[in-house]
């Protein structure tokens, strides 16, 4: 009996041990007597937002707070829209230094079908850093050779314990390289280095540009054939291009100089695809022209130097400013995972040399978000909308301000970090008497 007892024992926990956990249960918030600046209209000097169910409900002045829901009192604090690091290599770089902490390159020049979120490592020491400074949500990105097609930009949240958790949306657009038209230098023997003739330079150019043309080709081709016999062996490359060639996601083309971002925008208008130039460093010279041909910018670091030996001091500075006059549509990307953090002072770098204070603010909440097709989930504090949030003790583009509750997909997180835990213990450390 007592043998049978104890089988049965053991049965019962091993039931319990391998059923399904239960569903956890959407928490439902207010966030209540804060000054909130929506970017969807004017601030609400004080009011409410409303939370359930991972999503905003409610916003306004005079808001009905649901049963049960636990109150966060905001006054004498601001709420903004989660920022959003529009390209990034959260996840997929911990010390670029040490090759095996990074995921970010592929084998090969040609996988558009590769997604980053295969590689994003959600236990990555970045990802808390970044979410203390207001970063809630981000693009994850690639990295490929010049004219390779390096895989999909993933949109995450910066909070869960699986990437499935994480996940937004999987594939947002096919990360392009473009080529550059570059000196080099050819080597052979024992001479050392031959600079590559400019008809040689162009032809590897002339190269690059007819393969990603030909890729695209075989997508249309290929799209065909499945409208037409559904026994068409599957392609996953060809499957991939095809959301770009049926303009359902862009090309995320890599291309700095101003003959890069020229030729590339003339080559998507002959492709008749979608585009949007990453990097852009020289965009505010064709600024009429990317304004022209509708083509938004999502811009490297303001806090750099010039781009070239004779280029003026504030080159950098004033790049978002002359863009945003020109009626060119820009977010601010960090492209890296350490960086991240500082995405909000990439935007108030602008601010003083002649970018509007709110328009900095657009460039890091809704502008990506609708650059890439989401503005209708993210970016505003609005009903219906992805509860990615900030409540901070000023403005988010200031050094000093602190974010004192962050909010991802709903969920209050925590801002603890490794910088702040390194802080606490350095801070605390036994003093000699007199010190």
């Amino acid at each position: 009996m007592r043998r049978l007892t104890h089988r049965l024992l053991f049965a019962g926990a091993l039931v319990v041990f391998l059923a399904p956990p239960a569903l956890a249960q959407s928490s439902t918030y207010a966030i209540q007597g804060g000054r909130i600046i929506t970017l969807a209209g004017s601030p609400i000097p004080s009011g409410t937002i409303v939370i359930e169910n991972g999503l905003i409900t409610a916003v306004g002045a005079d808001v009905t707070i649901p049963t049960g829901a636990t109150v966060i009192d905001a006054t004498g604090l601001e709420v903004y829209p989660g920022l959003f690091d529009a390209i990034s290599r959260m996840g997929l770089t911990e010390i670029g230094a040490v090759p095996v902490t990074s995921d970010m390159r592929e084998l090969g020049d040609y996988n558009p079908h590769l997604d980053a979120a295969t590689a994003v490592h959600p236990a990555s020491e970045h990802i808390p850093v970044a979410r203390a400074n207001g970063i809630t949500h981000t693009v994850a990105a690639p990295t490929g050779g010049q004219g390779g097609l390096a895989g999909q930009g993933s949109l995450i949240n910066l909070d869960g314990w699986t990437v499935e958790e994480m996940m937004i949306e999987k594939g947002v657009g096919v990360v392009l390289t473009w080529p550059r038209l570059t000196a080099g230098r050819r080597f052979g023997g024992f001479g050392g280095g031959q600079s590559r003739s400019f008809s040689e330079r162009q032809e590897q150019f002339d190269e690059h540009v007819r393969q990603v043309s030909e890729w695209l080709s075989a997508a249309r081709h290929y799209s065909q054939s499945l409208a037409n016999n559904a026994d068409t062996r599957r392609d996953l490359q060809l499957e991939a291009l095809a959301r770009v060639t049926s303009r359902e996601i862009p090309l995320l083309v890599g291309a700095n100089t101003e003959r890069q971002i020229r030729s590339a925008v003339e080559f998507a208008t002959d492709e008749n695809v979608d585009i949007v130039i990453t990097g852009g460093t020289d965009a505010w010279k064709v600024a009429d022209f990317l304004a022209e041909h509708n083509v938004p910018v999502i811009l490297g670091a303001t806090q750099s130097m010039p781009s070239s030996q004779d280029g003026w001091y504030d080159e950098a500075y004033s790049r978002p400013a002359k863009l945003y006059a020109a009626g060119v549509k820009f977010a601010f990307a960090t492209f890296n995972a350490s960086s991240s953090r500082n995405l909000p002072y990439e935007a108030a770098m602008g601010v003083p040399y002649g970018l509007p204070h709110e328009e900095a603010l657009r460039a890091v909440t809704i502008n990506g978000a609708e650059i890439l097709g989401f503005g209708d989930r993210l970016g505003t504090i609005e009903s219906g909308k992805i509860a990615n949030l900030i409540v901070t003790d000023g403005d988010p583009l200031t050094i000093q301000t602190h974010v004192v509750h962050l909010f991802i997909n709903g969920e209050l997180v925590s801002t603890d970090n490794r910088h702040q835990t390194s802080y606490k213990k350095w801070n605390n450390r036994p003093r000699r008497s007199g010190n």
